[in-house]
């Protein structure tokens, strides 16, 4: 029991000195920085990118045109925000998935996969989702590397 909770007071401590070590940035590119999220945290050498949404840059107002339309306004704010802070589609190491409908999930895929250097496509998951923001049909956040 005393080794448990001394290794969850290590992990702890570690936890709290990162967070104090990561940047917390927001180039209002995509949405607005008045949101109470990041749009990017970078600790370490880890990036963490907020989920993004099929929303038209600059507003609140998804890409009109079903699914493609929404994925491609999607993949085109990540690229966004990863370029606004010095970044690429190519330091992607795991993407998350979340569809309003997950029989959308080739679709997506026809759009997502052009995104992405064949035999080079980050890690990923997706799902189904009820109640994506803004009544999207789409969002993905993703993990990349600073290197």
């Amino acid at each position: 029991m005393n080794r448990f909770l001394l290794a969850a007071a290590i992990v702890s401590t570690a936890s709290l000195a990162l967070a104090d070590d990561a940047s917390y940035m927001n180039s209002g590119a995509v949405l607005p920085t008045t949101l109470p999220f990041s749009e990017l945290v970078k600790a370490d050498d880890t990036l963490y990118l907020s989920g993004q949404i099929g929303n038209v840059p600059g507003t609140l107002d998804l890409a009109e045109g079903g699914i493609a339309a929404e994925s491609e306004q999607v993949m085109e704010n990540i690229k966004t925000s990863l370029e606004a802070h010095g970044y690429s589609l190519s330091n992607l190491v795991k993407c998350t998935v979340m569809l309003a409908d997950i029989g959308e999930w080739a679709a997506f895929n026809e759009v997502y996969a052009g995104y992405f250097e064949e035999g080079r496509y980050p890690a990923r998951a997706a799902f189904g989702a009820n109640g994506l923001a803004l009544g999207a049909r789409v969002e993905v956040d993703c993990i990349g590397t600073a290197d």
